[in-house]
């Protein structure tokens, strides 16, 4: 379901380029859930956004669905893969009621009104249709995750990208969150790729991780790996043992 090669990320010019992400490559199965961990500031959420489309400054090979994807994309190609943020109240405009942040999508890319999707878009995260006339202030944290959730999913999308999508919320609701993202995985036939400082969340989560330090991947870890705690690398050690980052 993807597929990348020797994917690298600049910023800046001259003295001031700093590499991001250093030629890494990794492919993800249809219907798998492959996590990153690391450090902050080590190049994982700079990853899914070249992913997802939102960052140009990528270098090397994407390619989403089977489908290779340019640093310009088409609205096809923006339609394969949809992000989930890690800010629930940030990635949702405060002033937009809940059902225009849903159908923003749909519109943006030309595919009808949207209006009609709203409800079941709502129901299928675990919310009332009646949510769609609140504002995001209206909502706990844990909602308007579930709301991002279903903004993510209104253009149907095979692949989801969740940056964090727990670190923000309550520990009381990040179980939930996180159940709920299992069951779409399901009924839905999505995969995932997941970025994450909480070892447990990856753990219950995903199929594989990819450990990255300083822009590149030094080591991968199977479910087993995970539920044990074995490791390949020093550094891969040391975040199991720090547990959370």
């Amino acid at each position: 379901m993807i597929e990348v090669s020797d994917l690298a990320v600049a910023f800046g010019q001259g003295d001031a380029r700093r590499q991001v992400v250093k030629s890494v490559s990794f492919a993800v199965a249809k219907g798998e859930t492959l996590g990153i961990v690391g450090e902050s500031g080590c190049g994982k959420s700079t990853v899914l956004r070249s992913l997802a489309g939102l960052d140009r400054h990528w270098e090397g090979s994407i390619s989403l669905a089977g489908k290779p994807v340019s640093k310009d994309r088409s609205r096809e190609q923006l339609l394969l893969a949809q992000m989930v943020f890690q800010d629930p109240f940030s990635s949702i405009h405060p002033r937009h009621r809940i059902e225009r942040v849903l159908v923003e999508p749909i519109q943006a890319m030309k595919r009808g009104g949207g209006w009609d999707k709203v409800g079941s878009a709502l129901e299928q995260v675990g919310l009332p249709s009646s949510f769609a006339e609140r504002f995001p202030h209206e909502l706990s944290g844990g909602q308007r995750q579930r709301v991002a959730i279903a903004r993510a999913l209104m253009l149907e999308p095979d692949i989801l990208l969740l940056d964090e999508p727990t670190s923000a919320l309550d520990v009381s609701v990040q179980a939930e969150v996180l159940n709920l993202l299992s069951d779409l995985k399901e009924t839905k036939q999505l995969t995932y790729v997941l970025v994450s400082h909480d070892l447990a969340v990856i753990a219950h989560m995903c199929d594989r991780v990819l450990v990255m330090k300083d822009g590149t991947f030094v080591d991968q870890l199977d479910k087993q790996d995970l539920q044990t705690g074995a490791t390949h690398h020093a550094y891969s050690k040391q975040l199991f043992e720090a547990s959370y980052l």
